[in-house]
């Protein structure tokens, strides 16, 4: 018996001893790469935005109030009423007056415009009368565009033929018709009503070139100008 013993008491000491390992409890991280929800920041719908900006909050923008951009090749046609002014010889056989020219444009870009002129007036004075009628063609350039208001110059070339009743002698005669070619140049303003109507002013001085006459009268030279309230219907 004590030989028994004695083998189970030597045989539990010789197992060999387990290796402590500590537990180690680490903390949970899950909740702080969660995103938080309450702090994120919040989507706004388009009904939510502000509105667009005023003059008086500082921070304008002037393209919100911006006119209508132009159209391209759009066609025009339209009247153009006021005083007719005669200078050079042109003013000794007749008086100024107010007349109506016929108008006509042309879109071609964003700044040039065909602009074409068709007028004719009879002006009197006394016994004398002084006739003048034009075609003329013009390029007209907008110089800057604000809104819908837009100055411009324009320039160009005509066909004339411009003629005169004045007195040779003791008889009053009319000078010889004839077509000429003539330059005319000017500027104005042109102010848009909305996408089909503009009013505007327009100044153009026309000077027809010389028109020779038969021997014993005098040539026929002189030029005049326009001061026109202008009305146009786009389309």
């Amino acid at each position: 018996m004590a030989l028994v013993a004695m083998s189970c008491f030597k045989t539990s000491f010789a197992q060999e001893p387990r290796a402590f390992t500590p537990k180690i409890k680490t903390p949970n991280t899950s909740k702080e790469l969660a995103p938080d929800r309450s702090t994120a920041p919040k989507e706004t719908s388009v009904e939510d935005q502000d509105p667009a900006p005023s003059k008086s909050s500082g921070t304008y923008n002037p393209q919100i109030n911006a006119g209508a951009p132009r159209r391209l090749q759009q066609h025009g046609l339209g009247l153009g009423l006021g005083q007719t002014f005669l200078f050079g010889n042109y003013a000794k056989h007749g008086t100024d007056k107010i007349t109506l020219d016929l108008l006509y444009s042309y879109a071609a870009s964003y700044s040039f415009d065909l602009l074409v002129n068709a007028h004719m007036s009879e002006h009197k004075d006394e016994n004398e009368r002084m006739k003048v009628m034009g075609l003329t063609t013009s390029i007209k350039g907008r110089m800057v565009e604000y809104d819908n208001l837009s100055p411009y110059f324009l320039g160009g070339l005509g066909f004339y033929a411009p003629r005169a009743k004045r007195e040779i002698g003791t008889d009053t005669k009319w000078s010889t018709q004839k077509v000429t070619f003539g330059l005319n140049f000017g500027g104005g303003v042109d102010l848009r009503l909305n996408e089909h109507y503009v009013i505007g002013v327009l100044g153009q001085l026309h000077w027809p070139f010389k028109i020779e006459q038969e021997a014993g009268q005098a040539d026929l030279k002189g030029y005049y100008f326009k001061l026109l309230m202008t009305g146009m219907y786009l389309f």
